[in-house]
């Protein structure tokens, strides 16, 4: 792993650059799960898809915008499905 200050090589489980000193972010970054399950099962299950992309858009937002296109994707496909499904209904 190279540093994220001074681009020194280290040690893969450093905190710190034995270089110059800046801690290194050793924390794996989070991904939004519940925006990616979202939009898979939006195409499945869309209620299910819908309640999982609605708390993937509200995950997106404590991550910094991280999967948001997912989530809001899911939510619009999710959407649309149930409405296609209403209206199918409501013909027969």
């Amino acid at each position: 792993m190279f540093c994220r200050n001074c681009g020194a090589q280290i040690d893969d489980k450093a905190a710190i650059c034995p270089h110059c000193g800046v801690a290194q972010n050793t924390r794996p970054e989070e991904s939004n799960s519940l925006a990616i399950i979202g939009f898979i099962l939006a195409f499945f299950i869309p209620i299910v898809g819908l309640i999982c992309s609605i708390l993937g858009l509200k995950k997106s937002r404590e991550l910094g915008g991280k999967e948001y296109g997912l989530a809001v994707a899911g939510l619009i496909i999710s959407i649309s499905f149930i409405w296609v499904a209403i209206v199918l209904v409501c013909l027969i």
